[in-house]
């Protein structure tokens, strides 16, 4: 018995090593050994057992499937610096870059993560590869293609009056007026391709606009935060502009609608130069004063039901754009649909 009990012991020391037994599993084991003992002289072996036991017990180790819980502390010498600025410097800094940002000629990779307006044209596609124009103050084109075979999904326009969004694979095309804001119950009819502009070229502060700063601290960073307001007859919340104090770089823009509505969470990562020499980069025209352009943009508009990763692989700044580049219309055949009213027509 007192042999027996010896290689079953064993067999328990090596288990605990090797983290395959559960907690539960352990304890039972050992008290299964316990009683076996309790007619054997190996007094020092069941001791020793009921320890082990209590020991599991009190400090929860005993094998793989046990919970650990680690914290990572990062040293503070690896934290960056914190940088300081007031309200005027981070203002000129936030209108310099969108003052000299005019034109955006790009070529870009689209993901949508949550919601049905973009995944109904583009989730059957691994990856989608878009062509994006935009000019201030009201300009933007962008059309979705399959790699390689160059299949267009979607093609849309805005002049800042109205909207066209034509989709071939449906054989759709949306039309309306820009200043709608009443979600349609059609996902797919609330794709507004203004809403790319805004996150594309950052509408500037204007002077007489009421800013506020404030800090804003988590466990991904420190940030400063400029608040817009909106006046009229009460004042509200119209635009939130979040630099990070690492190196004051732009990193969210957020857009209110009235009564403190969310309208737009734009962020911004990935800040490079625009004249860097990476693949796939193009050097910007000659005199453009840029410093640089997030080549990562997260779109949230979740009131729209879709959220949009764009990644970009190709940028050029500041280009002449002809407007005719933004011209679009419905192709032959394809049902029109008039976003906001119910008219419907087919073109021969």
């Amino acid at each position: 018995m007192a042999k027996h009990a010896s290689l079953e012991l064993a067999r328990l020391r090596l288990a605990i090593a090797l983290g395959g037994l559960t907690r539960v599993a352990l304890v039972a084991k050992l008290f299964s050994l316990t009683f076996k003992m309790q007619n054997c002289r190996m007094k020092s072996v069941r001791n020793w057992a009921v320890l082990l036991t209590l020991s599991t017990l009190a400090c929860g180790c005993g094998g793989k499937n046990a919970g650990v819980k680690t914290t990572k502390v990062v040293p503070a010498a690896a934290r960056p610096v914190a940088k300081e600025a007031t309200k005027e410097e981070l203002l000129d800094r936030y209108n310099t870059l969108a003052k000299n940002v005019r034109t955006l000629n790009a070529t870009v990779e689209l993901k949508t993560t949550t919601g049905s307006a973009y995944n109904g044209v583009i989730n059957e596609y691994h990856e989608v590869k878009a062509f994006v124009l935009a000019e201030r103050p009201f300009y933007i084109r962008m059309i979705g293609q399959v790699p390689v075979v160059g299949t267009t999904i979607f093609d849309m326009t805005s002049d800042g009056r109205t909207f066209e969004v034509s989709i071939p694979t449906k054989n759709k095309f949306l039309e309306g007026p820009v200043a709608l804001m009443r979600p349609s119950d059609k996902p797919i009819e609330n794709l507004r391709p203004q809403h790319l502009l805004e996150a594309l070229l950052w509408p500037e502060i204007l002077q007489e606009e009421a800013v506020l700063i404030e800090e804003s601290n988590d466990e991904s960073g420190r940030y400063y935060v400029l608040t817009v307001l909106r006046g009229g007859y009460r004042t509200e919340i119209f635009r939130k502009v979040w630099f990070d104090r690492a190196d004051l770089s732009l990193v969210r823009l957020e857009s209110y609608g009235p009564n403190g509505a969310l309208l737009s969470d734009v962020r911004y990562s990935d800040w490079q130069a625009v004249d860097a020499v990476t693949s796939g980069t193009t050097s910007p025209p000659a005199g453009n004063t840029v410093q640089g352009y997030p080549r990562s943009i997260h779109i949230d508009r979740t009131r729209d039901d879709y959220q949009l990763n764009m990644s970009f692989k190709k940028i050029i700044l500041n280009e002449p754009l002809e407007v005719e580049r933004f011209a679009l219309g419905p192709p032959a055949g394809a049902d029109i649909v008039h976003v906001g009213d119910d008219r419907k027509e087919k073109k021969p």
